[in-house]
């Protein structure tokens, strides 16, 4: 086949399906990956009619082993040269400051940093042996500066992008360039259910237009909106006290959903 071959994960709605979108056209090959069957299925279809060549899969991420198979058997028979690792869920804190419980903590960490990781993995000593790849890593500016509401989904950020950042200079020793990104709020079915203010919020296609501009320059990272940006960096430079009482006042509630549960069944958009 000729042409490129790119991997979406969390495809099936929000920016998994506007990364889709912004690359559907004759020439590309997309594997879209993602749990909910009938959706991703819309997604698929829409991109076909672009002149796409779409291949789906129904897989949950946090199953490391399924995912890491079918990624190494793609890339087997055809090689990918483009991968976003974007499948993501969030939760929070409870409106009294409740604690995440552990199935929702749990449920973060194997899906935002590990089914990442699992996501990759299979594809780099290929990448590193053609010489060429991008590898593409959807984090948060939550990574950057924790939400004190939402500390299990900040931290599986931070480790996102430590694992980017380290793992960056080895690749690009062989060709494959990494970028690591870190958007704030994006318009998607996730972050409506994020109850809070959620200030400079890009559209879907705006955020995956921005990341593929980035990744197709091969730069290091890419971090939007630019106030938000600003306002981090800056943030270094202030007391912590003050630091995480700004926090506070931008994000006062979280991400529960009526009757206190967190919609864990839908992977990041």
């Amino acid at each position: 086949m000729n042409g490129r071959r790119i991997l979406v994960t969390g495809a099936s709605s929000g920016l998994g399906a506007a990364l889709a979108r912004h690359y559907a056209r004759p020439d590309v090959a997309l594997l879209l990956v993602a749990r909910n069957a009938e959706r991703l299925e819309a997604v698929a279809q829409d991109c076909r009619r672009r002149g796409a060549l779409v291949t789906t899969a129904q897989l949950d991420v946090r199953d490391s082993v399924a995912l890491a198979r079918f990624v190494a058997e793609q890339d087997a028979r055809v090689p990918i040269d483009t991968v976003f690792a974007n499948a993501g869920v969030e939760a929070s804190l409870g409106r009294m400051g409740e604690a995440e419980t552990l199935p929702e903590v749990l449920a973060q960490i194997r899906t935002n940093f590990e089914g990442a990781v699992a996501t990759v993995l299979p594809l780099l000593d290929s990448m590193r042996a053609r010489g060429t790849g991008r590898v593409v890593l959807v984090s948060s500016l939550a990574g950057r500066m924790p939400l004190h509401d939402q500390p299990t989904y900040s931290a599986t950020k931070a480790g996102l992008i430590a694992f980017g950042e380290a793992l960056r200079p080895v690749l690009a020793q062989q060709g494959v360039r990494l970028t690591v990104a870190c958007p704030g709020f994006v318009a998607t079915g996730m972050s409506r259910g994020y109850e809070g203010w959620r200030p400079f919020e890009w559209s879907a296609e705006r955020a995956a237009a921005a990341i593929a501009a980035a990744a197709e320059r091969g730069a290091r990272s890419v971090a939007f909106p630019l106030p938000l940006v600003a306002l981090i960096g800056l943030s270094r430079f202030v007391p912590g006290v003050l630091r995480e009482w700004v926090v506070r006042q931008f994000f006062a509630v979280g991400v529960r959903h009526p009757g206190g549960e967190v919609a864990m069944s839908d992977l990041r958009e």
